[in-house]
């Protein structure tokens, strides 16, 4: 409860009252502002906010960082730590601490550096270094791989022991440079020409280093290594600081790795993996090419025991002609026996007369058998040559020879008669006169 009491002219406020109307006044004569100073006194308890003194030489003042805003300050802060802060002036009713409820923190001197950060990565945005449609293809199973970093960091260890563990097969050179200041920025420059001078020695390059400030990663927050990575002609995957940091080299690269040991997973198949696949590919493959071989010697079985050998059609019709000629010279022996019994009941006026008649019977009937001999032997023969044609053009041979083809599914193996049947992409085998193929279908369509 407040409580005001006036004695004659005197007007006299309780605690309250009084530092309500303090903490009223500070927020009204200040807006959020940027106080520079020294960490002290830091404490972060188990509701995840931040309390600290912020100190210069003559004075100092009591700071808290609540938990949704200190999320996103990318250091850990420590004691005499010297820090910018960006908040508002207030006061703490309930102790009567003057105070600034900080909304953001950064490193001494990182804010000239952030905000030239902001200024190139906006610029090469708008130049299109950053765009997708510039990404080169990260190779699946690099052959050897350019590593440009410090030959004595962390790094170079974490990437080493990640790629002997994962694919030992991979070759490896390390470009040495610097990573941190100002000579490392031409030293990082030549080294991506360097790799690039050797396009044919390496399809990837690795731009890595360590974590670190602001100030540590400046090298890779530069105009003319964004340019460099920007142009070469030979992937580069960045793995630069650690998860939370992002420099303008990330941005331009082809691959963005939040850590070197990270990239070096990225970059890399896993040989075990790897092994396991290749085993089950080849099982799959003699399992399905044994699958093939059955349905195909199958179907050949089945078109074997259709067909019927051309002799054997022939040797049925040679049987059967040599059938008709029995029958035609059976009924001609009849026919003579026939004649012969009623020459021999009529009264034979001239014997010679009568002999020279049935001579002349028996030539007529000779030239007649021999004509009908002559012309069945001539129509059969036109049959078989027909039937023989026939049986050609229906052997799946013949037509194979004309330049046809017998198309299965490739898993299945069976026959395709319609293009609604297959889809695109499915695999065919397709058998020819003189060979078989293996064929991906591109497009179906309905005729």
């Amino acid at each position: 409860m407040i409580i005001s009491m006036k004695s004659s002219n005197r007007e006299i406020l309780s605690i309250s009252e009084l530092n309500k109307t303090v903490k009223g006044l500070l927020e009204a004569e200040f807006s959020f502002l940027y106080v520079e100073g020294e960490i002290s006194n830091f404490s972060r308890p188990s509701s995840g906010h931040w309390y600290f003194t912020l100190k210069d030489e003559k004075a100092q003042i009591k700071c808290a960082m609540f938990k949704n805003q200190n999320r996103s300050v990318g250091f850990e802060p420590k004691n005499g730590q010297q820090v910018v802060l960006y908040g508002k002036v207030t006061l703490y009713e309930g102790r009567g601490d003057f105070q600034i409820i900080t909304s953001s923190l950064e490193i001494s001197g990182d804010g000239e550096l952030r905000r030239s950060f902001e200024k190139l990565k906006a610029s090469l945005q708008k130049e299109g270094y950053f765009d997708q449609s510039t990404k080169k293809i990260i190779p699946k199973f690099p052959k050897n791989i350019a590593i440009i970093t410090s030959p004595t960091g962390a790094a170079i260890k974490d990437i080493f022991s990640v790629v002997y563990r994962r694919f030992p097969a991979l070759g490896m050179t390390v470009i040495p440079t610097q990573v941190q200041g100002e000579e490392a920025i031409p030293q990082i420059v030549d080294a991506i020409q360097t790799a690039n001078n050797r396009k044919s020695l390496y399809d990837l390059i690795l731009l890595s280093r360590g974590g670190g400030s602001l100030e540590d990663l400046w090298a890779f927050n530069t105009e003319p290594v964004a340019k460099a990575i920007f142009n070469s002609k030979i992937p580069i995957v960045s793995a630069i600081g650690h998860e939370s940091d992002f420099t303008i080299s990330d941005f331009v690269a082809d691959l963005r790795a939040p850590t070197p040991s990270s990239a070096a997973e990225q970059i890399t198949p896993d040989a075990d993996i790897l092994k396991n696949d290749i085993s089950e590919t080849r099982d799959r493959l003699i399992r399905t090419a044994r699958r093939a071989m059955d349905s195909r010697q199958n179907n050949l079985n089945h078109l074997i025991r259709r067909i019927r050998h051309p002799s054997s059609r022939l040797n049925e019709f040679a049987q059967r002609l040599d059938d008709l000629e029995r029958r035609i010279l059976s009924w001609i022996t009849n026919l003579i026996r026939i004649k012969n019994s009623k020459l021999a009941q009529r009264k034979i006026q001239s014997p010679r007369q009568k002999i020279q008649q049935v001579g002349h019977q028996v030539n007529q009937l000779s030239k007649l058998l021999s004509q009908n001999q002559a012309a069945f032997f001539k129509n059969r023969q036109a049959s078989l040559s027909e039937k023989t044609s026939q049986l050609e053009a229906l052997s799946p041979l013949a037509t194979l020879k004309r330049g046809y083809a017998i198309v299965s599914e490739g898993t299945s193996g069976e026959i395709v008669r319609d293009s609604d049947e297959i889809s695109e992409g499915e695999k065919l085998d397709i058998k020819l006169s003189n060979g078989d193929l293996t064929a991906q279908v591109l497009t179906a369509e309905k005729i």
